[in-house]
């Protein structure tokens, strides 16, 4: 089960396009008038009129099923699916079409619905495509429907741009990888297919913090490709060598730090010492002053021997 989220400006062309499919058949309505396309266009747009200032209140999705579950798939079973999805991705209260489409082996639905609610307000997109993964994987696990192995499933044949050079790097890297033993010998066997392999810096170091690879006019990352193609899953498969071989500037360097203020130089501080020589008789520092008390008890000490000697001598 994928989900395919589009917005869009104008109910017509959507409407037209999921029921005009040959052999396209209606499955459910809610809030429309259904006698003809024209009635459900006319249900759709008046809605909107209690909401004009959103500009795109079309919602457009794709709920696709592998063909493995084309058996269990009855419509019914594709109209609970769909309602199911709508609730997860808090679509409700509000106007929708769900239309089947037989033109593809495998089993799909189209979900037209008003981003104006009933009440007149705009049903969120926020975060739409992360919620959207999360509910499908949510149905399928609930269903026991069937889940993808991953790339090799995909019909490559009928790719179009950007996705066909996409798919035609991921086998590429796939299938070299493990034949090079370093970053080297990786990029030249790219290079024999169309492929180039550029590294991202950090800031103005030769530490490398990504990957991204390029055919043609397309240029992907690394993880836009596929999870494990970031470049530090990739380097792993090199042990050791990857650190030393990802280009030929391929460095670990820490961050710079800033140079301390060098201290003076041996003929600085001659000269500082020498300015000390010559003041050092001016003043003396504080802690080698005596102490005002002290010598106030000198002096009073020598007034009372004074007095002493005079009365000795009256006498």
């Amino acid at each position: 089960m994928i989900g395919k989220i589009k917005k869009g400006s104008g109910f017509k062309g959507c409407v037209n396009y999921v029921l005009g499919k040959e052999q396209a058949a209606l499955l459910h309505a809610d809030g429309v008038l259904t006698e003809s396309r024209g009635d459900i266009i006319r249900s759709f747009c008046m809605q909107t009129g209690m909401n004009p200032d959103l500009k795109k209140p079309v919602g457009h999705i794709a709920l696709s099923y592998s063909a493995v579950d084309a058996p269990k798939l009855t419509d019914e079973k594709m109209i609970q699916l769909a309602q199911e999805y709508m609730r997860e991705m808090k679509i409700t209260d509000t106007q929708y079409i769900i239309v089947r489409h037989q033109d593809r082996e495998h089993p799909h639905v189209h979900i037209v619905f008003n981003r104006i609610d009933n009440n007149g307000k705009t049903i969120s997109d926020r975060n739409d495509m992360y919620r959207n993964e999360q509910v499908c994987k949510k149905l399928k696990a609930k269903h026991g429907l069937y889940f993808a192995g991953g790339k090799e499933q995909v019909k490559q044949h009928r790719l179009k741009e950007p996705d066909k050079s996409k798919y035609e790097i991921y086998n590429a890297v796939k299938n070299e990888i493990g034949k090079s033993r370093n970053w080297q010998q990786l990029q030249e066997r790219l290079a024999e297919k169309g492929i180039t392999i550029r590294f991202k810096y950090k800031g103005q170091t030769n530490e490398i913090q990504g990957i991204s690879f390029s055919k043609g006019e397309y240029t992907f990352k690394g993880s836009e490709i596929d999870r494990s193609f970031s470049f530090s899953k990739l380097d792993k498969c090199f042990g050791d060598v990857g650190q030393t071989t990802a280009g030929s500037n391929k460095q670990t360097v820490t961050a710079p730090v800033q140079k301390p203020v060098s201290a003076p130089d041996k003929a600085d501080n001659s000269f500082i010492t020498g300015l000390g020589g010559l003041f050092s008789g001016l003043s003396a520092p504080a802690d080698e002053m005596p102490d005002d008390s002290f010598l106030r008890k000198k002096k009073k000490k020598k007034e009372k021997t004074t007095k002493v000697i005079s009365v000795w001598r009256k006498i």
